[in-house]
């Protein structure tokens, strides 16, 4: 009786869990840039001194989905898209380097590059900054052209160039504030193979109708262990009925 129970305790946990993670892919689905979180189910022995028959569900986040989301005409000289592998890198809220898909860029009143949540876009040299123009377009290779303030098209200049890198999957971690970092927690190096789609956006990789489909089943599921344990109860109290002589 205690395994019976135990299990269908664990699952209805576990299941809540994955649903948790379900819920924040949808909730994700219009983000820009944004990568889906994957998860199982598998199955654990229980630790300890008990019975080694004692088995629970565990649910966990296996990694991320890596495949790109669809690129989207914007027509904004501002918006890029990577096009296939690499990341742009940004300066976090916590001051080191870390890399995103988002290429919602902006120029903020004091001129610097940013991204559409407020994160400087990093150069090769550090965080670019970007003078007066009349314009402004960023190129496949990202670098950034301007035409000064009150200046003719003859007189256009690169400021600078987006760091662009190109890690193995493998090798990234998602953090908490979303963004992705090295394994290893060091700077990545410039790749200049990596490409970008100048006006357009990369749109979520979620497949919104497959996570539909998911929660219903999850929180048929859930149901389903609740109904389980409710089983369980009523059986122990038929046992305990039984021994008690059927009083």
């Amino acid at each position: 009786m205690d395994r019976f129970l135990y299990i269908s305790m664990s699952g209805a946990k576990e299941t809540l869990r994955a649903q948790t993670a379900n819920n924040h892919n949808l909730a994700n689905a219009s983000t820009t840039g944004f990568r889906a979180d994957m998860s199982a189910f598998q199955t654990r022995n229980v630790a300890g001194s008990g019975y080694a028959s004692r088995a629970y569900a565990t649910n966990s986040t296996t990694g991320w989905d890596p495949t790109q989301g669809a690129l989207t005409a914007t027509g904004r000289d501002l918006d890029v898209g990577v096009n296939g592998a690499g990341w742009i890198a940004v300066l976090g809220k916590d001051g080191r380097e870390a890399y995103t898909r988002a290429g919602d860029l902006r120029v903020d009143p004091t001129g610097m590059l940013m991204t559409g949540a407020g994160l400087q876009v990093m150069g090769e040299g550090g965080p670019i900054s970007v003078p007066p123009n009349t314009s402004a377009t960023i190129g496949s290779d990202g670098t950034i052209s301007v035409i000064p303030l009150g200046q003719g098209a003859e007189t256009t200049a690169m400021i600078g160039r987006i760091k662009l890198v190109n890690p193995p999957d493998a090798d990234m971690v998602r953090g908490e504030d979303g963004l992705f970092r090295s394994a290893t927690g060091a700077d990545l190096p410039a790749d200049a193979n990596v490409k970008l789609v100048t006006g357009s956006l990369e749109a979520s990789n979620v497949n919104t109708a497959d996570a539909m489909v998911n929660m219903i089943e999850l929180a048929r599921r859930f149901d389903l262990q609740v109904k389980a344990m409710r089983t369980a109860e009523e059986n122990a109290a038929t046992a305990a009925q039984l021994l008690r002589g059927g009083v």
